[in-house]
């Protein structure tokens, strides 16, 4: 049976989704890696754990600092060859991190690995646009970068008695691996690019992408704030070990609502709109009832609440950034996304802080419940949400 131009496609498109899935398990594990395995590292390296949060904080930065540029990279050089160069980054930071204990190794090899994580998460969600995926694909590359995160925290500790403090590197080389070989295999994207790209100055300027970066900034960056420091709030009133099931669940419904939000935006885009406001309206039930939870029941709901704001709006935000700026559609979901790890750098500190004051940290998530409310005062329309009619 000849293999027609319609079935090539398909093929190409598939294979064009699956990588950049690949890349997204790659970018999502190192967000949580190391922190899986925090006191293991503290030992190894012969610091205390604050030390070993720069790890993690040395990653997001240079992460959120690569966002725009290497959104202008994908626009000119195509994603596909971006996907390849973040994925090496990762992979050699990844290795690097496992020549020896010292923090000051640890902390620029995973600054590298923020580089690569920047550039891999940008262009992936480029690369599965490219390839033909649809707004769910969109959702479902949110979906598995998540719950890459959520697997790291499960898995990693299982991994400390044959590799030690190597754990959280060797597995982030392996993934690493595995999405080059991937992408080797996989057809380059087409090209999107206009005669004149917008520089990265443009882009930042441009009000209109403002409104899509607070919605995101408010649903997935708070979302991740509240993650985590949701098991010490718990703590208060259930053990360790219930604590941190139940904040899982944020991450988990996350890995759930990302992909729903994009079939919302592919299959029923005229309620877009409505949809990504109720998740906000979730969002913000789901904070005060954390901020007020004093039994188990009321914490699992404001947990799967809080899951399901801060997970709907990925695909609308990163699709309507997209058509926003079809000059530089990458550099501006770029943008978006620096914004929300802007919001995780400055408010996670933050939140940790009311947790000196009365209350012990419930006014930190009492205010971001109130952030939620306020943030459906400037909810975008629909077709600035990705809305294909």
């Amino acid at each position: 049976m000849p293999i027609t131009s319609a079935t090539r496609a398909g093929r190409n498109a598939r294979a064009g989704v699956l990588a950049g899935l690949a890349v997204g398990v790659a970018v999502g594990w190192n967000t949580a890696n190391v922190g899986a395995v925090a006191a293991v590292s503290a030992e190894a390296y012969g610091v205390a754990l604050a030390v070993v949060g720069l790890f993690t904080t040395a990653l997001f930065v240079t992460h959120l600092a690569t966002q725009v540029p290497g959104g202008r990279l994908v626009d000119r050089f195509g994603a596909h060859r971006v996907c390849i160069l973040g994925a090496t980054l990762i992979a050699c930071g990844a290795a690097a991190s496992m020549i020896a204990p010292a923090p000051a190794l640890a902390i620029g090899a995973r600054a590298l690995t923020g580089v690569g994580t920047g550039l891999g998460f940008i262009a992936g969600t480029a690369y599965v646009r490219r390839s033909g995926g649809s707004a769910f694909s969109q959702g479902l590359y949110g979906g598995v970068g998540i719950g890459a995160a959520g697997a790291a925290i499960a898995i990693v500790p299982q991994l400390v008695a044959p590799l030690s403090w190597r754990a959280p590197y060797a597995t982030a080389l392996a993934l690493a691996v595995v999405a080059l070989v991937v992408l080797v295999a996989a057809p380059p994207d087409r090209s999107e690019a206009p005669v004149a790209v917008a520089t990265p100055t443009t882009v930042v300027l441009d009000t209109g992408l403002y409104r899509l970066a607070l919605l995101y900034s408010t649903t997935f960056g708070l979302a991740l704030v509240l993650g985590n420091w949701i098991v010490e709030l718990l703590e208060t009133h259930v053990d360790g070990g219930e604590a941190g099931l139940i904040g899982g669940l944020i991450l988990a419904l996350g890995v759930l609502a990302r992909p729903f939000g994009g079939w919302i935006v592919r299959s029923h885009g005229d309620h877009v709109r409505l949809a990504v406001g109720l998740s906000l309206v979730a969002g913000a039930c789901g904070a005060g009832l954390l901020a007020v939870a004093g039994s188990v029941p009321v914490a699992v709901l404001g947990c799967l609440l809080l899951g399901v704001g801060g997970g709907v709006s990925f695909s609308p935000a990163f699709t309507g950034a997209a058509l926003l700026r079809p000059d530089a559609p990458a550099a501006a979901v770029g943008f978006v996304n620096a914004t929300a790890a802007a919001t995780v750098l400055v408010c996670t500190p933050l939140v940790g802080l009311t947790f000196s004051l009365p209350g012990e940290g419930r006014l930190g998530f009492a205010v971001a419940a109130l952030v939620w409310l306020a943030a459906l005062a400037l909810l975008p329309d629909r077709r600035a949400l990705g809305s294909p009619r």
